[in-house]
C-alpha cells in the first residue's frame, strides 16, 4: 500500500473543478501544481481539496469503512466495543482496535495516518506558493489560514496517535523528498503551536466566514487543546478566556439539537466535518457502521426512517459498553439523546443515537462530524482554571454544562476532586465525539483503565456482547501501547521507520 508516499508525492491532485463550492473535490487528473495556482480561484479550490480528505477521517474510507477517528478514539476506549459475530471475520481489524492487539498492517490505523497525510500535502501546496501571487489580502490571509489550521489539526491528530512521524513542510517533487526521518514529538508539537498560532490570526471569526470552515475560534481552541495535552495551563487558559469573551459561540439549550442535520454548524458549533446528503460522493454514513448487528432490514427501517433498507450482517462496531451506559448520573438529558436500544433475538444491544438524523436513503445521510464544540471549550476552561489554582471559578463553567444536561451543581470542591468531575463531565458530554481515548491518555488514566476493562470482558464476555461460548482472544488487553504503531507499508518505502 502505497497512498501516503502517492499523495504526497502527487503535483497533480488538483484542480479542475469549475465551481468554489466548499464541498466541491476537484480532479486530480487535470492540472499539475506547476501551471494551475495563478489566481485566487485556483487558491480557493486547493484548499477546498485540503479539507476533503477529513470525510474520510471521520467516515472510514473505500475498502475501510470503519473509521479511524472513532475506532481509535472510542472503540480504543472504555467507551465503546463491538457486537462478536463468529460467522463474519472480515472485520478483525476493528476488533484489534478495541482488543490492544494492533499491528502495524492494520488496515484502519494506516487509513487514518494515509488520510492524515493527504490533508497535509494539499495544506502544503496552497501554503508554498500563495505568497507568490497577488490578490486581495482579506482572501489570502483566510485561504492561509485555513491551510495553516488543517495542517496543524492532522499533524495533532498524528503526533497523539503515533508519536513521531515525519514532518512535512513543503510539497515534495520526488521520491527522495517524500521519504523524511521522524521527528521528535516536541518538534511536531512546536510546529503545531505556530500553525495554529498563525491561522488564529490570519482568520476571521465564525460571524464574518463561511459555514463550514475554519476561523479564528477553532484555530484556538485547537492550540488550547494542544497546550492542554502540553499541560501548559496557563497559556491555555489565556486563550479559552478569549473563544468565550469573543461572544462567538454559546451553549444551546437543548442537546439533541447540537448535533441536528436542520441546525449544522450552529452556535455551538466551533469545527465540524461537512456531510452532505445525497449520492454526490459526500454522504456520510458512519451511523450505520454504528447498528448492532446482525439487523434485519425491518428493524434497521424502525430505527432510521429511510427507505430501502438492507439487512446488515457483519460486526456492530461502536457499541456503547455497559460502562458507558452506567456512567450518565440520574437524570442527565443527554442519556436519551445520545444512547437508545434495540432488542435483536431475544438480547437488547444499545447504540449511539446522538448521531443519528433524518434522512432518506438507507446509508446515505448529511450528519455532520462534531470535531470542536463550545461546550469543550467551556470544559477545557473550567480544566485550565482548576490546575492554575482557581477551582472555585471553575466550579462555575463545569456548572454550565451540567445545568444543560438537567443536573444539579457539582459537589466536587478540591482540586483533585474537581479534576475527576470534570473529566467524569468531559466522558458524558463529549461521548462518542472521538475524544475518550486521547483523554485516558494526557491523564495518564490510560493503562489502569483499559486494563481494568479487559479484565471485566474476559470475566463476563456475555456482558461485552459476546455470544455464548465466545471470548476475545487471549492476547487481548495484555498490553496497553499509547501509540499506534506507524503503518507496515510505510516502512517499506522509507529508510526511517
Amino acid at each position: 500500500m502505497k497512498k501516503t508516499l502517492i499523495s504526497i508525492l502527487s503535483l497533480a491532485i488538483l484542480l479542475s473543478s469549475c465551481s468554489d463550492s466548499f464541498l466541491d473535490l476537484p480532479s486530480e487528473t487535470s492540472l499539475s501544481t506547476t501551471t494551475f495556482y495563478k489566481t485566487e480561484s485556483d487558491f480557493q479550490q486547493g484548499v477546498n481539496a485540503a479539507y476533503a480528505p477529513l470525510r474520510s477521517v471521520y467516515n472510514g474510507t473505500t475498502g475501510v469503512n470503519i473509521s479511524g477517528a472513532w475506532a481509535m478514539g472510542e472503540m480504543h476506549s472504555d467507551n465503546t466495543y463491538y457486537i462478536h459475530n463468529p460467522g463474519y471475520r472480515a472485520l478483525v481489524d476493528g476488533e484489534a482496535i478495541a482488543n490492544f492487539t494492533v499491528q502495524a498492517s492494520n488496515s484502519i490505523s494506516t487509513a487514518k495516518y494515509v488520510s492524515d497525510y493527504q490533508v497535509i500535502a494539499r495544506a502544503n501546496q496552497v501554503l508554498a506558493p500563495i505568497d507568490g501571487v497577488t490578490f486581495g489580502t482579506s482572501s489570502k490571509n483566510n485561504i492561509k489560514g485555513q491551510a495553516f489550521f488543517l495542517r496543524a489539526l492532522a499533524y495533532f491528530d498524528l503526533v497523539q496517535y503515533y508519536g513521531k512521524v515525519p514532518l512535512h513542510l513543503n510539497p515534495v517533487t520526488d521520491r527522495n523528498g517524500a521519504a523524511l526521518p521522524l521527528s521528535e514529538v516536541d518538534a511536531i508539537y512546536n510546529q503545531i503551536i505556530q500553525d495554529a498560532t498563525q491561522a488564529a490570526s490570519l482568520l476571521p471569526a465564525k460571524s464574518a466566514q463561511e459555514a463550514g470552515r475554519a476561523t479564528s475560534g477553532a484555530a484556538k481552541t485547537l492550540l488550547a487543546n494542544v497546550y492542554a495535552v502540553q499541560k501548559k495551563w496557563s497559556q491555555a487558559e489565556t486563550l479559552l478566556k478569549e473563544i468565550i469573551d469573543s461572544g462567538e459561540y454559546a451553549l444551546l439549550s437543548d442537546y439533541a439539537s447540537v448535533f441536528s442535520v436542520s441546525n449544522k454548524n450552529n452556535k455551538e458549533s466551533v469545527f465540524e466535518v461537512q456531510f452532505k446528503e445525497g449520492t454526490e460522493g459526500y454522504a456520510s454514513r458512519f451511523f450505520y457502521d454504528f447498528l448492532p448487528m446482525p439487523i434485519s432490514a425491518a428493524q434497521i427501517t424502525d430505527i432510521t426512517g429511510a427507505a430501502n433498507a438492507q439487512a446488515r450482517t457483519e460486526e456492530g462496531m461502536n457499541i456503547p459498553t455497559p460502562d458507558i451506559m452506567g456512567a450518565y448520573e440520574t437524570g442527565d438529558k443527554r442519556k436519551a439523546a445520545s444512547v437508545a436500544t434495540v432488542t435483536i433475538d431475544g438480547v437488547t444491544y444499545p447504540y449511539i443515537k446522538k448521531l443519528l438524523q433524518p434522512h432518506a436513503q438507507f446509508n446515505i445521510t448529511g450528519t455532520n462530524w462534531p470535531v470542536y464544540r463550545y461546550a469543550e471549550v467551556i470544559l477545557l476552561y473550567a480544566e485550565a482554571l482548576n490546575e492554575n489554582g482557581k477551582s472555585g471559578h471553575a466550579v462555575t463553567y463545569l456548572n454550565q454544562v451540567r445545568n444543560r444536561a438537567g443536573l444539579s451543581n457539582t459537589l466536587a470542591s478540591s482540586q483533585t476532586d474537581l479534576r475527576n468531575a470534570i473529566l467524569a463531565e468531559r466522558r458524558v458530554e463529549l461521548a462518542f465525539e472521538n475524544k475518550r481515548w486521547l483523554d485516558l491518555v494526557r491523564t495518564g488514566n490510560a493503562e489502569k483503565i483499559l486494563l481494568e476493562k479487559g479484565v471485566k470482558i474476559k470475566a463476563n464476555p456475555a456482558a461485552y456482547y459476546y455470544p455464548a461460548g465466545a471470548a476475545p482472544a487471549p492476547a487481548a488487553f495484555t498490553k496497553i501501547d499509547l501509540t499506534f504503531p506507524l503503518p507496515a507499508s510505510e516502512s517499506l518505502l522509507s529508510p526511517y521507520f
